[in-house]
């Protein structure tokens, strides 16, 4: 190790990372995994236009008014760039939809790919450098909450204190992405992590007991960061110890049960971005292998109406979320909520079902009150499970008893969950979830030409007409 190395803080290392992927560039499976990212999170984001969250924020940030130049996704009007990323991360975490980073449980490209846009669009970038900004971004941000992770604990430190990683490490890597497109220096790459690390936040008590906040934490994020690599571009600076100093992020969430050698450690060379997993359901991660548990059952031919008791076993963490308080659980107050719920979930997909399993039909308002999925979500009894709680949170895993009129008892466990690289959706599979997704407002001749724009980002000169298509 070099004598510059070792005297390096932790975010100047961060920003020498960045800024030689944006002089060297991606490897090509890198890019093309992070325009993967990118076609997920613009389906999302487009699925998401008609949500009451997305009008809210949009109402807000038309009375900022300002100078804009960067896409609305949806409305393909232009918005000043710090409320164009807070209008579009709004809309990519909306439905729950997005991608997932294990062990850590964080959503990383719905706060990092929503300022990429932002900021690449109104400052000019090619479709390389956005993939670039997007890939740093995205592994910045799952390293910060790995050094959140507890393996001792089996759990994010951050979710342990309600606190939502997914906001607070986005903002910081987020910035880094819209410092790498903002033609800062290493040095301001630096300077827009640090003064990002003073505006992340985020609480999770929503996802208990109802809310629509926690939808907006990576549209904060996305804010937040085009505002730090802003401030950084016109010479506000922060902390070189940010990260690992006495009163510095990791301390001040974390405490003692911080990580930092997790943000370094073989960075630019193990990349956790390949790893993230995408969901093939919009509804909590924790819900999944519920659901898929509950469909191989389907499959076997068990009919809801014989079901006489239902019994979830999950890990004793993730219960906190889909179990609990139970009474709200069993009656969610909205289809939102009950994309939280372990018993709804799996009432859903018994009942419903479209898309690639579960879809967002099954996430309204209406089918949240529907009598025949409430009486089977009633039958729904959530517990600990003791080799679900031996994977989590390396997965997600469930099992799913179900007691029959005839005394019979059937049983499926999942340990694995779909959209992960040990049972990865492939390609064709994630253009088919972003189609359903962007057919409920754009034409599917637009959706198919999105697809293959965004695919093929690595080649384009600039985002014009792909971002001319967001309407």
């Amino acid at each position: 190790m070099t004598q510059t190395a070792i005297t390096q803080t932790i975010v100047q290392r961060v920003a020498e990372f960045a800024a030689s992927v944006r002089a060297k560039g991606l490897p090509p499976e890198l890019r093309e995994d992070a325009a993967r990212r990118v076609l997920d999170v613009l389906g999302n984001s487009l699925a998401a236009t008609g949500e009451r969250p997305a009008a809210a924020v949009g109402a807000l940030v038309r009375e900022w008014g300002g100078n804009g130049r960067a896409t609305a996704i949806g409305s393909g009007e232009k918005l000043p760039d710090p409320s164009a990323a807070l209008l579009n991360g709004t809309l990519a975490h909306s439905l729950d939809f997005d991608d997932t980073h294990l062990p850590s449980v964080l959503h990383p490209s719905a706060s990092v790919v929503p300022a990429a846009l932002a900021v690449a669009e109104s400052r000019g970038a090619t479709g390389a450098q956005l993939l670039d900004a997007i890939g740093v971004g995205v592994e910045i941000t799952v390293r910060l909450g790995m050094a959140g992770y507890d393996e001792e604990l089996g759990n994010s430190v951050f979710f342990e204190h309600g606190l939502h990683a997914t906001a607070i490490c986005g903002a910081l890597g987020a910035a880094a992405t819209a410092a790498m497109l903002s033609d800062v220096d290493e040095s301001g790459i630096a300077d827009a992590i640090g003064i990002a690390a003073s505006m992340g936040s985020g609480l999770l008590e929503a996802n208990r007991t109802g809310g629509t906040v926690k939808r907006v934490h990576c549209g904060w994020a996305a804010h937040a960061a085009v505002t730090a690599a802003g401030m950084a571009r016109h010479g506000i600076t922060g902390p070189p110890t940010v990260l690992e100093g006495r009163f510095g992020f990791l301390q001040a969430f974390c405490g003692d049960q911080a990580h930092v050698d997790e943000i370094v450690t073989g960075l630019g060379t193990d990349w956790e971005l390949p790893g993230i997993f995408f969901k093939p359901y919009p509804c909590n991660h924790f819900t999944h292998a519920g659901i898929d548990a509950a469909r191989r059952l389907r499959a076997r031919g068990v009919d809801p109406a014989s079901i006489t008791s239902l019994e979830l076993g999950a890990p004793t963490a993730v219960l906190r979320t889909i179990g609990e308080p139970r009474e709200d659980k069993i009656h969610p107050k909205s289809g939102y909520h009950a994309a939280f719920s372990g018993p709804y979930t799996v009432a859903a997909a018994f009942l419903g079902g479209g898309g690639l399993g579960v879809f967002h039909e099954d996430f309204t308002d209406s089918a949240a009150a529907d009598p025949e999925r409430l009486a089977l979500a009633a039958k729904v009894t959530c517990v600990p499970d003791s080799r679900c709680d031996e994977i989590f949170p390396h997965q997600f895993p469930a099992v799913l008893r179900a007691r029959l009129t005839d005394g019979t008892e059937v049983e499926e466990r999942v340990d694995v969950n779909r959209g992960g690289p040990d049972n990865p959706l492939s390609a064709d599979e994630l253009a088919t979830k972003f189609r359903l997704n962007a057919t409920r407002v754009v034409s599917a001749e637009t959706a198919d030409r999105i697809t293959e724009l965004t695919y093929g980002l690595a080649g384009l000169g600039d985002l014009s007409e792909l971002t001319g298509l967001l309407h």
